[in-house]
Formats: structure tokens, C-alpha cells, sequence
């Protein structure tokens, strides 16, 4: 009786015991699932949201200096937009129409005429070529421990001018309040890394006083308002 008795809780025991390790096992898939969609949604991030320029209030200055003086002006921006994730700055792109490059410390109307078509140009930047020269960002990082009213963004982009693209970087002011989001910055490009090589040293000898520097500096100013959710 002993034997058989034990024969039969063998015989018992063995798909018991597979049974209860198969609920076992698929007891622990579903918690790992739900623990995988559970941190899907933990660590999900927000789309960035896309704050449009007011083309209208924004702008962008230059300045080009040569031996003899130097000259300034403005050029327009066509489009854009800033990348903003829980109000921090991700992104963001704006379109500048070269067409619009006009000149501000000329009051002779001939001469400010003059250097006007000069600059767009071929020997400058060939607007009717090129309308259109594009930044964008492709990657921003705050500045730990900025004051107020400082740069508080380190921004690394892509600036097309020409046809030729290269990356530039450059410190920023962003200010966000009362729903709408500001960025200043001032800096200085190489013209020539964009062909633009009128007048370089670099490229042209015994220039003497018609030399132009090929460093030349850019500002911009540009805002717009944040999108309520």
C-alpha cells in the first residue's frame, strides 16, 4: 500500500508542479509588461513645441568693416521657428531672405544704391542665385549659473549661405515671459568659408586700401509668441 500509494503521488505531483511553474512563468511576463509600458509612459517626453517668429519685430543686422570704414545694415527673416521642450530651448530654424539685405549708414540715395546691388551680388552673396540663406539648430545647451540678461544658451547649428553649409556656434540670450520667448545674440562669421571672397586678403594681393576683412558681425533679434496648450 505504501508503494503504490507513493507511485500514485508521484504520478500526480509532476504535472502539478509543471502547471503551477507554467502560471509561475507567465505571471512574470505580464508584470514585466506592464512594467515596460509603465515606463514607456514614465519616461515619455512632450513633442517640442514649435514657437513661430514674428517676422515682422524680428530682424538681423550686420556689419562689414574694410580698411577705409566699415558699413552696416539689415536683412530680413522670411521664416522660422524656435523648439521649446517644458521652456527649454531644443531647437528651432529661420529662413533669411537675401534679397531684402539693405544698407543703414548711407544717406546718399545713388550710393546707398550702389553698394546695395553690389552685395547682392555675385561678388557678395548672389541673391538672385541664392534668395535664401538658412540656420538651423542642431543642438542647445543652457549655461549653468547665468545671469540675468546674459547668455544663458550655448547654440551649435547649421548655417547654409551659397549653397555651402557649415556649422557654426555661438552664445544666446534667451528670455521667456508674460507668453512670449525672445533670443539676442551677437557674433562674428568668416565670410569667406561661405565663398564669399571679395576683397580678402586671402585670396588677393596688394588690395591696399580696398581691402575688406573677412570677418564681419552679425545680430539678431528675433521673438515670438508661445503657443497656449
Amino acid at each position: 500500500m505504501n508503494i503504490g500509494a507513493a507511485r500514485v503521488s508521484r504520478a500526480f505531483s509532476h504535472p502539478a508542479g509543471t502547471h503551477l511553474s507554467g502560471v509561475k512563468k507567465a505571471g512574470g511576463f505580464v508584470c514585466a509588461a506592464i512594467f515596460l509600458i509603465s515606463a514607456s509612459f514614465a519616461f515619455a517626453e512632450a513633442a517640442p513645441v514649435a514657437v513661430p517668429l514674428d517676422t515682422n519685430s524680428s530682424v538681423i543686422s550686420w556689419v562689414g568693416k574694410k580698411v577705409t570704414g566699415e558699413h552696416r545694415g539689415t536683412v530680413r527673416i522670411s521664416s522660422g521657428e524656435a523648439l521649446l521642450s517644458d521652456g527649454v530651448l531644443v531647437g528651432g530654424n529661420f529662413n533669411v531672405d537675401l534679397s531684402s539685405i539693405r544698407v543703414g549708414d548711407i544717406d546718399d540715395p545713388e550710393d546707398n544704391q550702389k553698394l546695395t546691388k553690389h552685395l547682392k551680388s555675385e561678388d557678395f552673396f548672389a541673391a538672385s542665385l541664392y534668395p535664401a540663406a538658412n540656420f538651423t539648430i542642431t543642438k542647445a545647451e543652457a549655461i549653468p549659473g547665468a545671469k540675468a540678461g546674459a547668455a544663458n544658451y550655448k547654440v551649435v547649428g547649421d548655417l547654409s549661405i551659397k549653397g555651402i553649409k557649415r556649422e557654426v556656434q555661438f552664445p544666446v540670450t534667451v528670455v521667456m515671459e508674460n507668453g512670449k520667448a525672445r533670443a539676442t545674440a551677437k557674433f562674428e562669421l568668416d565670410r569667406t568659408k561661405w565663398g564669399v571672397r571679395y576683397g580678402s586678403g586671402q585670396f588677393f594681393e596688394n588690395l591696399g586700401d580696398k581691402l575688406i576683412y573677412d570677418n564681419f558681425e552679425v545680430a539678431f533679434d528675433v521673438n515670438g509668441a508661445i503657443p497656449q496648450s
